[in-house]
């Protein structure tokens, strides 16, 4: 089953929920990246949630997740819009440990307690919306938690899991995004942090075949869930090779003229998907502005 979004309410209209299957998207981020397994699960995480907060957008508006901290790992930064398209990079690829005191994945000494959660929404007006938060703990989903209640003043819970084979391929990716509204009750509320709190680790449902509208259910109940749409989500980066060279012709006739005389040539790489570009000297002489004088 291909990764997607499940947009839904719940209580009549007085609990907005994301859930979300995620494990190919993850597996290409690893792939391309390398990541080792405590690292698959710090980028799966960010690109997980980043990727549920994108279909919170409309239309080409579109979204910057960023986690600077302490840990290892370095920075962590996902880009995501209302159309599932998503892509994420890790600074330092190769961070392992082994697992925490609860068998788990030890995310947040990889990613650090000290630090921040910065969101920057650009939803095609003149400026775009900034929110940070210093971060909690580490795990990112509770900080992503704390990121709601406190910068967009939504009480919100957010969980995302990563499980990862011993090859470190992606076995398992999922997550979920529930925000209480004005109109739900304490009891609302209390039943479903109690269904949260004794529902199986998120990974784990989607490894079991669980779909994200199960996940719903399990957090809802039966019959308390109505789905509102479905939509696919993928790993996919906007760079190409027309983008690199129009970036290149920026820099002037001058600088190209001293990477073709320097290096016979230019190479890039794409942080958030590490495709390689390579130009000959020729494309370079074809990107300047002038034409040379005899």
């Amino acid at each position: 089953m291909s990764d997607y979004i499940v947009k839904a309410l719940a209580y009549e209209g007085a609990v907005r929920a994301y859930a979300i299957k995620s494990t190919e998207l993850v597996e290409e981020a690893r792939r391309r990246h390398d990541t080792w397994a405590t690292a698959s699960a710090a980028l799966g995480r960010t690109m997980t949630i980043s990727a549920m907060m994108g279909a919170m957008l409309k239309g080409e508006d579109k979204l910057t997740a960023k986690i600077e901290a302490n840990g290892p790992v370095g920075p962590i930064v996902a880009d995501a819009n209302a159309k599932g398209d998503v892509r994420g990079y890790i600074t330092h690829p190769h961070v392992d440990f082994d697992l925490n005191d609860r068998g788990k994945l030890d995310v947040s000494r990889a990613v650090g307690t000290d630090g921040s959660l910065s969101i920057v929404k650009d939803l095609g007006l003149k400026e775009h919306f900034t929110g940070q938060v210093p971060m909690v703990s580490g795990e990112i989903s509770e900080d992503f938690t704390y990121y709601f209640a406190t910068s967009e003043q939504v009480p919100s819970a957010v969980g995302a899991g990563v499980l990862v084979n011993p090859d470190h391929t992606i076995l398992a990716a999922g997550g979920f995004i529930i925000q209480v509204m004005p109109g739900a009750t304490d009891e609302m509320i209390d039943k479903i942090e109690q269904n949260i709190s004794q529902m199986p680790a998120i990974s784990a449902m989607i490894e079991q075949g669980l779909s994200p509208e199960n996940m719903l259910v399990k957090i809802f109940g039966e019959g308390n869930v109505r789905v509102l749409e479905t939509s696919p989500v993928r790993f996919h980066c906007s760079c190409s090779l027309e983008r690199i060279k129009n970036a290149i012709r920026g820099l002037g006739d001058e600088e190209i003229d001293q990477m073709i005389e320097e290096d016979g040539g230019a190479e890039a790489t794409c942080h958030f998907c590490n495709e390689h570009y390579h130009l000959t000297k020729e494309a370079l002489a074809e990107l300047k502005q002038t034409d040379s004088l005899e």
